[in-house]
């Protein structure tokens, strides 16, 4: 009787084993790195080596090329962001992605924190606009910052930051790069939402990582 009952036993807890395995359960709150993330964070990194990476760290003096907006979906962390088609990326896959594994993390202040669903939504309404390359202000194309910039617009009504003109920015050694971009004279005029300028943002609070302006 006894071996009957272990034998049972053993068969229940093996058969257990194979359905939990085939369960889905939430991301961990912490993430590989030790980010805790929270819908509505703003996160940023640097991205591999390459053009279009030297002509944005390079016209900001900053190490931030790349942004997107923090959100879950079924339970997992994703990353909203503007890289090529807009498009949710896995939190982790994204931390992966970058140069160094490098990530900061900002988050609206408490008194800004109730139009977070609306930001989040406002994002996903974006997903599948192509990549701007020309980073114009225009809803056919979108940039990684212009994303956030826009949705955070539309749930706010207010903007974390003030676009910024080509002309203010480090652009003379960066010349032949936006010429190749735009097929002639730089835009001087062309205003811009850049990773480095929302992270400056008032409303944004630092959360995870090094101050990107003292690196």
């Amino acid at each position: 009787v006894g071996l009957s009952v272990a034998l049972v036993l053993l068969l229940g807890l093996a058969g257990w084993f194979v359905w939990d395995r085939t369960r889905t359960f939430p991301t961990p709150t912490f993430t590989s790195i030790g980010y805790a993330p929270e819908e509505g964070d703003v996160v940023f990194q640097s991205l591999p080596a390459g053009k279009m990476t030297t002509l944005i760290e390079g016209v900001t003096d900053s190490p931030l090329s790349h942004c997107g907006i923090v959100a879950l979906d079924r339970g997992r962390w994703v990353v909203i962001e503007a890289v090529g088609p807009v498009s949710e990326t896995p939190l982790e896959a994204w931390i992966d992605r970058g140069r160094g594994r490098r990530v900061w993390a900002y988050r609206l202040a408490q008194s800004r924190r109730d139009v977070i669903p609306s930001f989040v939504a406002a994002a996903r309404d974006h997903l599948g606009l192509p990549y701007d390359r020309r980073y114009r202000q225009d809803d056919e194309h979108i940039y990684c910052s212009e994303l956030v910039h826009k949705s955070y617009l539309a749930a706010a009504g207010v903007p974390l930051c003030e676009p910024v003109a080509l002309r203010d920015l480090d652009w003379r050694p960066h010349t032949a790069r936006i010429r190749e971009l735009e097929g002639g004279d730089p835009p001087l005029d062309r205003l811009l939402v850049t990773p480095r300028d929302l992270a400056r943002a008032a409303a944004l609070q630092p959360v995870y990582g090094p101050d990107p302006g003292r690196e």
